[in-house]
């Protein structure tokens, strides 16, 4: 599978393998920023398991985090229109010690 995007400069061929077509269920993100990068963790929490993994793992650089937050800002509005408003639950507070810490 592969699709094509428009540019200035033409068309980027963007191809989508099988495997990476069902993408990752994530219940949970983790971000954290250096001067230069942005690194979020996507992770699956089970009720009543302890211990999660990190899933998947992205790495932007500011700009492009910029550009990502817009553009999720741009569909989440799309949805709501369309679906109505999405509902915000509480949840519970993540401890402290849970995920990796640090700078990249």
């Amino acid at each position: 599978m592969s699709d094509s995007i428009k540019n200035k400069k033409g068309q980027i061929n963007i191809e989508l393998d099988e495997k990476i077509a069902q993408g990752i269920y994530s219940n949970l993100a983790i971000i954290n920023h250096s001067q230069s990068e942005f690194v979020v963790d996507f992770i699956t929490i089970m009720p009543g398991v302890p211990k999660s993994k990190v899933k998947s793992r992205i790495v932007l650089t500011p700009q492009h985090a910029k550009r990502f937050l817009k553009a999720l800002n741009d569909n989440v509005k799309r949805f709501e229109n369309a679906h109505g408003k999405i509902k915000d639950f509480e949840q519970a507070p993540i401890p402290l010690n849970f995920g990796p810490t640090g700078e990249a």
